[in-house]
């Protein structure tokens, strides 16, 4: 099932809406999105409607291959980086880095 939505915890909403954060980190749960397709962007917390934003590619990316490039498109050091990805996924290390733009 896919659908034209994704959510962001708030904390991240000004770096999407300046352009700061360009990609997210997801588990497989959120693989499903494809280049190209456009999604509305919710707040995690309060579902509220903030922005949207185009898909621009999913890439399989294992924890331990995270570097100081998706850092920088997190707008976040790479320990930053690292933290989150750890507290939001605590058992993982297979991820997708979804690329996008606002639209």
């Amino acid at each position: 099932m896919t659908t034209n939505k994704i959510t962001f915890f708030s904390r991240f909403e000004a770096d999407i809406l300046s352009g700061k954060k360009t990609i997210t980190i997801r588990d497989k749960s959120e693989s499903y999105f494809q280049p190209n397709q456009e999604l509305d962007v919710f707040t995690n917390e309060t579902g509220r409607f903030f922005a949207r934003i185009k898909v621009i590619s999913v890439t399989p990316i294992q924890y331990n291959g995270l570097n100081e490039q998706h850092a920088m498109q997190e707008n976040m050091t790479l320990t930053e980086l690292k933290n989150v990805i750890r507290e939001i996924y605590p058992n993982d290390d297979s991820f997708f880095v979804i690329q996008f733009q606002l639209i």
